[in-house]
């Protein structure tokens, strides 16, 4: 009786390594990009929740009263100090840092925030640059603005 041998052959695997091979080398550039979109992903919502914070902060001024009103209360207890005439809240650590609820004004959630009080503050995710960032003003309008050119 002849003995009946299994597996593969050599050229067999050689093949197959072969193809895997080509498939990696055309699928690789398509994830090569992920850490960039990922920090684009982060600057967008981090000026999203930005706008947010203004628009409620907003909302609960035009409820105060507006015109006139310094600080409005949030549904947690915190003081957000305001803009009289705008209901924006201001660029300190009792303005937007509040209305963000951060934990400090240089950090929030992980997020590296920068130039507190200085006019525009920058709102950075990790590895962020001055084009990968969220900047918030309450002068300008709209009060927040993205740059996600360099992330």
């Amino acid at each position: 009786m002849k003995k009946q041998m299994q597996g593969f052959t050599l050229v067999e695997l050689i093949v197959v390594i072969v193809i895997l091979g080509i498939l990696a080398a055309t699928a690789l550039p398509r994830f090569i990009n992920v850490q960039s979109d990922a920090k684009k992903a982060a600057v967008e919502g981090i000026a999203g929740g930005l706008r947010g914070s203004v628009a409620a902060i907003q909302a609960k001024w035009f409820v105060a009263g507006g015109s006139g009103v310094a600080a409005v209360s949030t549904a947690d207890g915190t003081t957000v100090n305001v803009g009289s005439t705008t209901g924006r809240p201001d660029d300190s650590g009792t303005g937007i840092i509040a209305a963000m609820n951060c934990e400090s004004t240089t950090s929030c959630q992980g997020i590296a925030v920068g130039n507190i009080t200085g006019g525009t503050s920058t709102w950075r995710p990790t590895g962020g640059s001055a084009t990968c960032e969220a900047r918030y003003n309450p002068a300008s309008s709209p009060p927040v603005s993205q740059d996600i050119s360099g992330c």
